[in-house]
């Protein structure tokens, strides 16, 4: 069930042939909470400003594609994820104990099954429990650019939220046509690729005074990611636009890589999001995937590819990519090969 403003979505308001996330991202409220998100500062989290920076110096939880993990604040001060221009990073935040959970969704068909895999380290189904939802996402401007995309993406979790026992109270929608802008040359580009958020200081809450139980943070771009790079600081809540690096996207990088490539054709993932870390034990515990030897011959077949082949043959927004996305392939295909 999905509410806004602490009060029910009326679907009264919805018109005719137009579906829930539309809208949503219409509704007065949301489109405020977009133009306050936009108005933030993206930052950098890299481990080379940890010097001078307190939070980097924490424990954080980096999530890649497919991944999904939930935290406790005593042990850890931020989760987060990047690299998602079509995909949709998903927060909820337990607000009784901080418990938070973050997933790199990228297709709907993982949706109903992920979102399960979160709410059951979250909520206790004896009890009727809120959870508070904020989408921000990376997303293009109209649904001929985003049909087969973040468009479907999009929808499918408003829909999921909707149709769940479960009260989402969504507090920002910053997907698709607000998270959008164009370059000189017209490409549909995210104003924002990523976010993080913390919960230590108990400043800046997500929670705008709702009494909430838990929080569900989205973000997506104009290929059917619902997920901005993003950060959850575990202890207030806040969220902050934000890009990681090569250091701070950590540990395993290259494994967890390869895993997610491996896991479309492992039927045992099918439908679901990869375990990452081990929330009881503080963790991470990289589950295993199945390979096979056509992942070893389209390795090889990427090392040979140009710069430019590589960009459009594996991204679905090449012109939204950042510029190590090109360099972290071919580390990819030289490793796997």
């Amino acid at each position: 069930m999905i509410y806004v403003g602490g009060v029910p979505f009326d679907r009264s308001y919805t018109n005719v042939g137009t579906c829930d996330l539309t809208a949503l991202m219409e509704h007065p409220a949301l489109v405020s909470a977009s133009l306050s998100f936009k108005a933030i500062p993206e930052r950098k989290f890299s481990a080379s400003e940890a010097s001078s920076d307190g939070l980097t110096k924490g424990k954080h939880v980096y999530l890649f594609q497919r991944e999904y993990a939930t935290v406790d604040p005593a042990f850890v001060d931020l989760i987060g994820t990047d690299e998602a221009t079509t995909c949709v990073g998903i927060v909820l935040r337990n607000r009784d104990n901080g418990m938070t959970s973050l997933a790199h969704m990228d297709s709907p068909k993982i949706v109903d099954i992920g979102l399960s895999q979160m709410l059951s380290k979250l909520v206790d189904h004896k009890l009727e429990a809120e959870l508070e939802r904020t989408d921000d996402s990376t997303g293009s401007e109209s649904n001929s650019e985003t049909d087969g995309h973040s468009f479907p993406l999009c929808a499918k979790i408003i829909d999921s939220l909707g149709h769940s026992p479960v009260k989402f109270h969504i507090q920002t929608l910053f997907v698709l046509g607000h998270n959008t802008r164009r370059d000189p040359e017209g490409n549909v580009l995210p104003i924002f690729t990523g976010l993080m958020g913390r919960d230590r200081s108990g400043e800046n809450d997500w929670y705008c005074g709702v009494p909430l139980k838990a929080v569900l943070i989205c973000s997506s771009l104009q290929e059917g990611f619902l997920c901005l790079d993003e950060g959850v600081e575990t202890l207030t809540g806040k969220v902050t636009p934000a890009r990681f690096d090569e250091t701070t996207r950590c540990p395993d990088e290259m494994v967890r890589r390869i895993r997610v490539s491996a896991s479309f054709e492992d039927p045992r993932w099918r439908g679901k999001l990869l375990d990452t870390y081990d929330t009881e034990t503080d963790r991470f515990i990289i589950a295993p995937c199945s390979w096979n030897v056509r992942l070893v011959h389209m390795a090889s077949v990427l090392q040979k590819l140009s710069d430019s082949d590589i960009l459009h043959t594996h991204s679905t927004s090449p012109y939204a990519e950042a510029p190590d996305f090109v360099v972290n392939q071919r580390r990819y295909g030289l490793y796997t090969g």
